[in-house]
């Protein structure tokens, strides 16, 4: 096992919109791993139904 690496791995999770409302996404995170333990998040984005890539800062369930 390497001492630094980087993973990337997809989990489903609840996210609001105001103009859509409840939307359930695969939101996938690349993260950064030392001696297998996560130190950071590199990058959190999601995928549409039509394909495109969009961040998850737009679309928060604490809103």
């Amino acid at each position: 096992m390497a001492f630094l690496y980087i993973k990337r791995f997809t989990k489903t999770e609840n996210r609001f919109n105001p103009k859509m409302g409840r939307l359930i996404a695969n939101v996938t995170y690349i993260k950064k791993y030392v001696a297998g333990i996560p130190i950071t998040t590199l990058h959190k984005y999601r995928n549409t139904y039509y394909g495109e890539v969009k961040t998850c800062k737009e679309c928060d369930i604490n809103k």
